[in-house]
């Protein structure tokens, strides 16, 4: 059953001069009640802001976006949304930046106490609670965002590039623990990456954009036995076949960026 609908997404700005720059154009595609699907593409060809309007932070120009089969037109606790930046309170603790979305949905006290001393052992918190984010690693800041929305129970979890600013070890670290997460609380995750790899290993399927304006230029199903450990899966010939496919197409896409940027007169 489809859990997210997207039907015919177009979203155009406003550039300079007045022009108009369509960053998504035409995009549809659905995505499964408890399925991980990745979305890869040149720079600049518009998933974040496929994103954002799933989201319902930004509104689209044509076509529409359906939850469980109801219209997105704006945010709401059913999706849950991790950026890059982490976006944690600076003048909140670890455990008080956890509490931010319960107490937004009005949880009872010990509801909330419950739940946020849950997440600060699901995650490796023990022991950083009262610490600012400035005190933290940028690994324990992606954690406790995770954890904050994670905590009041989205049923749709929008990861954009969350590891892009790790360091390798780090990452892939915190790729088995959110693979973890899904496995055990069963969301549906749409996940923004520029890492073929990171898509490949994580996902059911990986959505290939083109070069802006961004259209679907094909979904790959990724079919790998899960239940072996990373090392396996990730020197397995089933894994670099498959990322090879999804690199070649992401690189045509690449390539056409980088022609028609030198193609525009200045």
């Amino acid at each position: 059953m489809a859990k997210i609908e997207v039907h015919g997404l177009t979203r155009t700005f406003q550039a300079i001069k007045g022009e108009t720059v369509d960053a998504i154009h035409g995009l549809s595609f659905e995505v499964g009640d408890n399925e991980f699907v990745s979305i890869v593409g040149p720079s600049g060809c518009g998933k974040s802001t496929l994103l954002y309007i799933i989201a319902g932070f930004i509104p689209p120009t044509a076509g529409k976006v359906l939850i469980d089969h109801t219209p997105v037109r704006g945010p709401g606790p059913d999706r849950g949304i991790v950026f890059q930046e982490y976006a944690l309170f600076p003048w909140k603790t670890v455990q008080d930046n956890i509490k931010y979305g319960l107490e937004e949905k009005g949880v009872s006290k010990d509801e909330l106490e419950r739940t946020v001393q849950r997440y600060v052992r699901l995650m490796g918190l023990e022991g950083f609670q009262h610490k600012y984010p400035k005190e933290l690693s940028g690994g324990m800041k992606q954690r406790v965002a995770l954890a904050r929305t994670l905590a009041y129970d989205p049923d749709v979890l929008l990861m954009d590039e969350p590891f892009g600013a790790l360091d390798a070890q780090t990452r892939e670290l915190q790729q088995d623990e959110l693979l973890s997460i899904w496995k055990g609380k069963k969301k549906t995750v749409l996940f923004v990456t520029h890492s073929v790899e990171e898509a490949v290993y994580l996902s059911e399927r990986v959505l290939i954009m083109t070069t802006r304006p961004g259209k679907i230029k094909n979904i790959v199903t990724i079919e790998l036995d899960r239940s072996r450990s990373r090392e396996e899966i990730m020197t397995s010939p089933e894994f670099s076949e498959l990322r090879n496919r999804v690199w070649l197409e992401v690189r045509e896409e690449v390539l056409k960026y980088y022609e028609s940027a030198r193609e525009t007169p200045r």
